[in-house]
């Protein structure tokens, strides 16, 4: 349940509702806007909503009927805006982040960004550790891998993302990451959708590999239920019957999460397709269709990279890109920095 006050609602109004939610067993959370302050009611209670109406400075009352309520696009009246190092996922903007797959050397990591920044990046991604399919495969530097990408972009002054894959590794991860990832397979680890509820660092929320948009947008809840409203939902490709690419890019997510919640969405267009050649003009599609930023794989040499490098663009490939998008976007009334 939402109530929303009027334009000009007092702060004692606004606390005196909060006040009344809270008596009657919700969690209050007061949500300041531009043009309207909400407060929230958290919580699964039966009450007659015209008690809340009636109270001063009360404009109206809104039922949720979705479960995700925080989520939700009827929950506040804007887009939400996630600001990271100048860079804006959101709204009107289209944010961009880039790096390679694996964190595999210092050499290898500082050559990738010096590229990157030539073409305007200001966050780099990079994996220390790596949820793989086989116990055999390569798992990522661990935290040297972490300490190797924040000195990175330090030098190149940019923002860092990075997975993490359980709560223990919290703590590093505070230190050394200013965005943190939750990977596909992590989408439903509701300890840690929990535990980073708890932390004011944005979150990267991608989309489990068979995941529904109701799904998607709960474990969402989860990560704003402990009070960081930093989410950014990331579309990374869904399992289907299909073989040829890595799994199946599902682009019509931009328009309905658009239409189901105020979060900002990026596309991965790199894990949806698996392949260089693909991730080009999916990219392009995904600005199209509207999105809210792209995360893309670049590696200085792909043919040398310890994993995922035939999904990884050379770094020319992705200024070439760039470029593109930047005409592309302000069609659909989106900007690219």
């Amino acid at each position: 349940m939402l109530v929303v006050m009027n334009s000009n609602a007092t702060e004692i109004e606004i606390k005196r509702v909060a006040l009344f939610l809270e008596s009657k067993g919700f969690e209050a959370r007061i949500s300041h806007g531009e043009a309207r302050t909400i407060v929230h009611a958290i919580g699964i209670i039966e009450v007659d909503q015209r008690d809340f109406e009636l109270l001063s400075g009360v404009s109206e009352v809104i039922k949720v009927t979705t479960s995700y309520k925080l989520a939700a696009r009827v929950a506040q009246g804007r887009d939400t805006v996630v600001e990271i190092n100048g860079i804006k996922f959101g709204d009107k903007y289209t944010g961009l982040i880039a790096g390679p797959c694996t964190i595999e050397s210092y050499d290898q990591m500082d050559a990738t960004a010096q590229e990157l920044s030539e073409s305007n990046v200001k966050i780099i991604r990079g994996g220390a550790f790596k949820p793989r399919t086989s116990p055999y495969a390569f798992q990522g530097l661990g935290e040297e891998g972490l300490k190797i990408i924040r000195s990175v972009a330090d030098n190149h002054h940019m923002a860092v993302t990075s997975e993490i894959m359980d709560t223990s590794q919290l703590d590093i991860f505070m230190r050394y990451v200013d965005v943190l990832q939750i990977g596909a397979r992590n989408m439903q680890n509701f300890n840690l959708l929990k535990e980073v509820g708890k932390i004011h660092k944005p979150v990267i929320l991608k989309r489990g590999l068979s995941a529904t948009y109701e799904e998607w947008l709960m474990s969402a809840e989860y990560i704003m239920a402990g009070g960081n409203n930093q989410v950014i939902l990331c579309e990374r490709g869904i399992r289907t019957f299909e073989k040829f690419t890595r799994n199946t890019l599902d682009l019509a997510s931009i328009p309905v999460v658009k239409k189901l919640s105020h979060l900002p969405i990026i596309v991965d267009p790199s894990h949806a397709t698996g392949l260089r050649d693909k991730v080009e003009p999916m990219s392009r599609a995904a600005v199209a269709a509207g999105c809210d930023g792209l995360i893309i794989e670049v590696h200085h040499n792909p043919e040398v990279a310890v994993c995922d490098g035939a999904q990884s663009l050379y770094p020319w490939q992705y200024d070439l890109l760039y470029k593109q998008i930047k005409q592309i976007a302000p069609v659909v009334g989106k900007e690219i920095v």
